[in-house]
């Protein structure tokens, strides 16, 4: 969940005194990441990621009572410095049971009975049947369901084919030859995402049931694309190194002062890692003491000329390289 720093008053706004929420600066959102997977999908390391750290908000959230009301990707945004997804935007949350706020949820993420709420409202009328937590567990399985497609289902759920028979929906889109992902075993997340999109939400799974998912227990790695789209701490530098500077120790320790020199204009470098053999050889890992300076290193030092070969800058999950573990194959 986002972290709020504080509250303060504005005094000089136009229309009067108003109440400001000071926020963490968080990065991309997933509605960003949407459009940057060109209708291809996100990558299953990407869509696990986010969904286990959203389940995680959402399972504290509703622990504590309250709802979040507007799960949206636009309102879940990526931490470079926790190196996780968090929510943000609470605009419409409310304690549940004490739900003040009638009109909910955004077109196209819509549980069922928060619409039957929402047209109620409209007329006037009282809902006999009150909106709980189970709503963002609707919205959340939208959002994965567009995360995996790289579609958005706005005019899908709200169509008449939906309401009839969603499963088959659902499995169609992960039956298409179109997604990305088609080439890898998808059933675990069809049948976690199908879980959150009962139309029953007294059938829906809750936040901490779906996190015992074994959609969780698979161990995907990134691909190069999103290791340029979320920023970590750490920058990886391909394309800098050849064999023979790894094999010659003065030449190799020349260069590596190099890449610390260079690498030290943008911001204080806490670690720099060359391996010189198997898993992330000749591959260089920068690890900086914020995110900031290294999303500055990465646009200044991606297709610098260095050693007369152009630099490939991409960032690196701070975790897996805290535990020395270097993915091999990056898709």
């Amino acid at each position: 969940v986002v972290t709020l720093y504080g509250v303060f008053t504005n005094h000089y706004s136009a229309n009067g005194p108003s109440r400001c929420l000071l926020l963490e600066l968080l990065d991309i959102s997933v509605s960003e990441l949407l459009l940057h997977s060109s209708n291809q999908g996100c990558s299953m390391w990407m869509i696990q990621h986010c969904a286990r750290d959203v389940l995680e908000a959402l399972a504290f959230l509703h622990h504590k009572g309250y709802v979040h009301a507007d799960l949206k990707p636009r309102n879940i945004l990526w931490s470079a410095e926790d190196e996780c997804f968090k929510l943000i935007d609470f605009g419409l949350s409310f304690k549940e049971g004490n739900q003040d706020v009638k009109y909910i949820q955004t077109d196209g993420y819509r549980a069922p009975e928060a619409e039957l709420q929402n047209c109620l409202a409209q007329a006037g009328l009282q809902s006999e049947t009150e909106c709980t937590s189970a709503v963002d567990l609707w919205s959340l399985g939208i959002v994965l369901l567009e995360m995996f497609s790289g579609m958005k289902l706005k005019h899908t759920v709200q169509s008449q084919e939906w309401k009839t028979n969603s499963s088959a929906i659902i499995d169609r889109i992960f039956a298409s030859e179109g997604v990305v992902n088609s080439a890898i075993p998808t059933y675990h997340l069809r049948d976690l995402i199908k879980s959150m999109l009962h139309c029953d939400q007294g059938k829906r799974a809750s936040a901490e049931k779906a996190l015992c998912s074994p959609f969780f227990s698979i161990p995907f790695a990134p691909h190069i694309e999103d290791l340029v789209m979320l920023p970590t701490p750490v920058l990886r530098l391909l394309n800098v190194l050849s064999d023979a500077s790894l094999q010659c120790e003065e030449e190799y320790e020349d260069i590596l002062e190099d890449i610390r020199e260079e690498c030290q204009k943008y911001g204080p470098v806490v670690s720099l890692l060359i391996p010189k053999e198997n898993t992330g050889k000749g591959q260089v890992f920068v690890e900086y003491a914020n995110a900031g300076d290294s999303k500055a290193a990465q646009k200044m030092l991606t297709g610098k000329i260095f050693d007369g070969k152009f630099v490939v800058a991409t960032f690196y999950p701070l975790s897996a390289y805290k535990r020395g573990y270097l993915y091999q194959n990056l898709l």
